[in-house]
């Protein structure tokens, strides 16, 4: 796992044009106009972290670790789908997202896609496992995109999708069914984590931690 940390805002997508097998894992190959990028350099696609092992102005190629196939989509996608991409952070740029760190948790599910004008209100059902990570008004990020998710139920959540966003995005695509790549947001994992160590109650535990970060009146 390298530092390299990405803000969910797509640059543009790319064409998957091979996956071959190589030793326990395989090599994807995709085809963009966005590079050449540096040997080594970090790219998000479609949300997983990945390296550049090789790179031409009209693509570049990357190793995928069995872990990582098992956690994402790119062991399934078809060749020619459009995957998104975003090249790593670098340090001093503006944050306009939020912060990813391109390493995946587990695949989501789309359940329906509905047209609001011209947005499109997009609903998802997350993993059980995840669900305790997903919060009204928090973000997450799905095939790498950073969204502000608008209502919860259960392990279901809803995201809103303007015009801009299907554009430069594969989300042009949705439809139920689809399996996208989800990430859950940074400060909500540590934030459990934290309360999750404790033996205190659980409620106190919450209140403390709000008091602390000035939230709360003493």
């Amino acid at each position: 796992m390298d530092g390299a940390m990405f803000t969910g805002l797509i640059e543009t997508t790319g064409e998957l044009r091979s996956r071959q097998a190589r030793g326990p894992g395989f090599r994807l190959v995709v085809g963009t106009s966005l590079g050449p990028f540096e040997l080594g350099e970090s790219i998000a696609v479609s949300g997983a972290c990945l390296t550049v092992v090789e790179s031409s102005a009209q693509h570049f190629a990357a190793d995928v670790s069995l872990e990582t196939a098992d956690k994402t989509t790119l062991g399934a996608l078809p060749l020619g789908a459009r995957v998104n991409l975003e090249r790593s952070l670098a340090l001093g740029e503006r944050l306009g997202g939020h912060l990813v760190t391109g390493h995946v948790d587990a695949v989501a599910e789309v359940l329906s896609v509905e047209s609001v004008g011209e947005a499109w209100r997009v609903k998802v059902r997350a993993p059980r496992q995840l669900a305790r990570f997903v919060a009204a008004k928090g973000s997450v990020a799905l095939d790498g995109v950073s969204l502000t998710v608008n209502t919860v139920a259960d392990d279901a959540f809803e995201v809103m999708l303007i015009p801009h966003t299907r554009e430069v995005t594969n989300f042009s695509l949705l439809a139920p069914g689809v399996r996208l790549n989800m990430e859950v947001d940074l400060v909500a994992r540590y934030v459990l984590r934290y309360l999750d160590a404790s033996e205190d109650d659980p409620d106190a535990r919450l209140h403390g931690l709000l008091a602390r970060a000035g939230f709360l009146k003493k």
